[in-house]
């Protein structure tokens, strides 16, 4: 006896067997590494900003109950004190956005200073310890053992207490044509001194920076179609040169120098770079260029010597070879350890604070901090100037990196 068929309602669609289950469907997406990889980013991305919620809110709750206030009003609030060194106006009537302003110019003064002059010195000791010669290549070598293995912060203490504060007074300082003064209150110098007419130089000034520019292309482009070679870098130097004093002949020469004289217990005009400052600059240029230095041997070395042979056998002399063949070819192992050195160099500036130089740390999140106690507003503000100033290296440093990579022809 057979079983009964089983009813169909009326209008209900026939299955199609080729259709696939929604269960085969979850499992298809389980196995596709696109849509695990997405559903891996969004539970991490939700995980973070979960993470930052409880810290603000945490953080937030903690502040109530201990009865600090909040918020940035602080900065309009006189600051009362002195700093010892400005680039921009400021006395103690000033509010304290302007100490945050004058301690972040302070620190990109000493940042930008000791990048530009540790890449140099790094590059040169780097070469140098390549030398053929032993007694150089053995300098440059003991120059690098010794200022890798000395912690920075007794190099710092090192040059500040040891070698500018011992400095005689300022009655018995050193003189150099009785212009230059070097003494126990820094080093001080002539002071410009601008007058009406002063924006033609600076017009000038600035107008030289493209014409470099545009002379390098059109050398390299002739180079390129001709084989002839063309003074780059003298003609840029006089560029550089000519045309500023031409701006200033058109005005009439608006700037003077103030020639400092002592008077009394200390100089007056001229201007005076602190011992701390002079201090900083040493100890974080030296123990840069020390790090950079290898990375610059360790990038020639990468370069295969066949290429140094080559060149050589078409007549080149070795200096030529070195800037021509070897230095483009190892700036692509040089740059990237070299982003790193100067990412560190700029937040060790922050050891400024140990011999008492104005930097951000110092006047901003030591004093203003001690005097406001708005510890969160104010180490939030120092945190976000660092990370902002290491994101822009870092971005310099990957559009350069990009330029002197190998392109597929």
């Amino acid at each position: 006896m057979s079983a009964p068929a089983s009813k169909i309602p009326l209008g209900t669609p026939p299955s199609d067997p080729t259709r696939p289950s929604r269960l085969a469907a979850l499992a298809g997406l389980a196995n596709n590494p696109a849509f695990r990889s997405a559903l891996v980013q969004l539970l991490v991305f939700a995980a973070v900003v979960a993470g930052l919620i409880w810290v603000v809110s945490t953080t937030a709750d903690n502040l109530k109950r201990a009865g600090i206030s909040s918020g940035f009003g602080f900065l309009g609030q006189t600051a009362g004190f002195e700093i010892s060194q400005t680039l921009i106006e400021y006395s103690r009537t000033s509010t304290y956005a302007r100490v945050f302003w004058v301690g972040l110019l302070n620190t990109l003064l000493v940042s930008v200073i000791s990048i530009t002059a540790s890449t140099l010195i790094g590059f040169v000791v780097g070469v140098l310890r390549l030398s053929s010669n032993w007694l150089i290549s053995s300098l440059a070598a003991a120059y690098i053992g010794l200022i890798r293995n000395i912690p920075l912060l007794l190099q710092i203490l090192f040059w500040y207490i040891a070698i500018l504060m011992p400095l005689p007074g300022p009655r018995q300082a050193y003189s150099l044509w009785e212009t230059f003064f070097l003494c126990n209150r820094g080093l001080i110098l002539p002071r410009p001194e601008f007058h009406p007419g002063t924006w033609l130089i600076l017009l000038f000034a600035v107008l030289a920076i493209p014409a470099v520019v545009a002379l390098t292309l059109w050398a390299r482009r002739r180079q390129r179609l001709t084989g002839q070679r063309f003074p780059t870098f003298a003609a840029s130097l006089g560029l550089l040169v000519v045309l500023p004093l031409l701006g200033a002949a058109l005005a009439g020469f608006p700037l003077t120098w103030v020639i400092p004289e002592l008077r009394g217990f200390n100089f007056q005009g001229g201007m005076t770079l602190l011992p701390e400052l002079t201090a900083l600059i040493l100890a974080l240029t030296l123990y840069t260029a020390g790090f950079i230095a290898e990375n610059v041997r360790a990038g020639i070395q990468s370069v295969d010597r066949g290429q140094e042979e080559a060149a050589a056998a078409l007549g080149l002399r070795p200096g030529t070879i070195m800037r021509l063949v070897v230095i483009p070819q190892a700036m692509r192992v040089i740059i990237p350890p070299l982003t790193s050195q100067h990412l560190t160099l700029v937040k060790n500036s922050s050891l400024a604070v140990v011999i008492g130089y104005p930097d951000l740390i110092s006047v901003f999140a030591g004093t203003t901090l001690n005097q406001t106690g708005q510890a969160v507003e104010i180490i939030a503000m120092t945190m976000l100037f660092y990370l902002t100033v290491s994101l822009l290296i870092s971005l310099f440093m990957n559009w350069y990196n990009k330029r002197m990579a190998l392109k597929e022809r």
